[in-house]
């Protein structure tokens, strides 16, 4: 297992840590197998989308804060319930077939960090199985 830090700007923001996920695979030497990617984290999540144009994170952002605004009488009392709802519905784990130590990904899908309640220092944990 190998974990990635990054530290976020914005309260919203999608990361594209494909590069980063796919140096993990590179060093694991484990040629083939299943790469997890995993958030330790209740308020930011892990997905799959496109990372060709930067406006599709961009549009799911935006879309995800109409569905979920952040002042809307949430009974938890700590300010980032809309967080808390972003990141369930985003999820905390992504799975990527390796092979050849190569990440199997789509042509145009990347793998992004999901914060939603930022700015942040944050933990992703990398593991090839």
């Amino acid at each position: 297992m190998q974990e990635i830090v990054l530290k976020t700007s914005r309260r919203i923001e999608f990361v594209d840590i494909t590069g980063k996920v796919a140096e993990v695979v590179r060093t694991a030497q484990k040629p083939s197998g299943i790469c997890t990617v995993f958030c330790p984290h209740t308020t930011a999540g892990i997905t799959l989308n496109e990372h060709a144009d930067p406006a599709v994170a961009q549009d799911i952002a935006r879309q995800l804060t109409t569905l979920i605004p952040s002042d809307n009488r949430y009974s938890h009392s700590e300010g980032n319930a809309d967080a808390h709802i972003k990141a369930a519905l985003i999820g905390h784990s992504i799975q990527i077939i390796v092979e050849n130590g190569v990440l199997m990904l789509g042509t145009w899908q990347g793998v992004f960090f999901c914060e939603f309640d930022g700015p942040r220092t944050r933990r992703i944990w990398v593991t090839v199985s």
